[in-house]
């Protein structure tokens, strides 16, 4: 079901009340695409942040420690298939232990195991210890769009899927069909952007493989994630938690922008800057003076 025809009057309603705080992509910088499925691929999408290098890096790690493992058990199996059948071995073994393989198969694994904790536990820690904000967004996911607000700057604002005939309207091309939304989430480039993530309704997950991100939203329950774009761009996402008929129609825009740009993109939201965190004073003060 396509997601137009998925839509209740009273969420019609609400798009249509929210598009007055749309992004203002127009007075964006032309941005290229670097956050997007391709087609046939099955590789990653390019790191966007040292996050998502971490969890490209242990991938690589695993894909080198399961290779070996999984052709040497092969090895094995053969051999007992050929060397070990009713016709080439017709009087089996009668032995029941061997203390030297079954200390070697006890200590091989977990030392493999400890091996690859050392290196995910950093990562994992990396991902779950919250820096110190500079800018602050609560999601909230619902059926089946985004809300967003601005914690620091009460802006708020909707986001939803472009029909195919509106992609142009908004600067994106027809390829990015299911990808590109009416409004994004437009962050600064090289800071790092605390995400608070909620749900409404369900549960819903918001994503975005650049980013190495993905964070369920729960109804009544507050969840955090943070990144730190490294790349100005449009990076596309999706819901990763199945919540419903338009599951497949609720995807994610992340615009990252310069410092100049994102403050300049508040202001046309009508920001308010009274709690403005330390790092935007100067670009604040700039545009009071121009």
């Amino acid at each position: 079901m396509r997601f137009s025809k998925a839509l209740s009057p009273l969420v019609a309603a609400v798009a249509a009340l929210t598009a007055f705080a749309a992004t203002a992509d127009e007075f964006l910088p032309n941005l290229p695409v670097l956050g997007a499925p391709k087609p046939d691929g099955i590789a990653f999408q390019n790191p966007a942040t040292a996050l998502m290098r971490e969890v490209q890096f242990l991938d690589n790690l695993l894909l080198w420690i399961i290779t070996p493992i999984t052709i040497f058990v092969t090895g094995l199996l053969l051999w007992v298939v050929i060397f070990h059948n009713r016709k080439a071995n017709p009087v089996p073994a009668r032995f029941t232990h061997n203390t030297t393989i079954e200390v070697a198969w006890t200590v091989i694994p977990a030392l493999i195991l400890l091996g690859i904790a050392l290196f995910t536990f950093p990562a994992l820690r990396h991902q779950q210890i919250m820096p110190e904000a500079d800018v602050t967004i609560k999601v909230t996911g619902l059926q089946w769009y985004w809300d967003y607000e601005y914690v620091d700057h009460g802006v708020q604002f909707s986001q939803f899927m472009l029909e195919r005939d509106q992609l142009a309207e908004y600067g994106y091309t027809d390829d990015l069909y299911l990808l590109a939304t009416d409004t994004a989430m437009v962050v600064p480039v090289n800071k790092n952007v605390v995400l608070q993530v909620t749900a409404a309704d369900v549960i819903h997950s918001w994503t975005i493989p650049a980013f190495g991100v993905k964070q369920d939203g729960i109804p009544g329950r507050l969840a955090e994630l943070w990144f730190n774009a490294e790349e100005e761009g449009i990076y596309f996402g999706q819901c990763s938690e199945l919540c419903g008929i338009s599951h497949a129609y609720m995807p994610i825009t992340v615009k990252v922008v310069s410092e100049a740009e994102y403050i300049a993109w508040l202001e046309r939201q009508g920001a308010e800057f009274a709690n403005a965190p330390a790092w935007m004073e100067r670009h604040v003060q700039v545009a009071a003076n121009n």
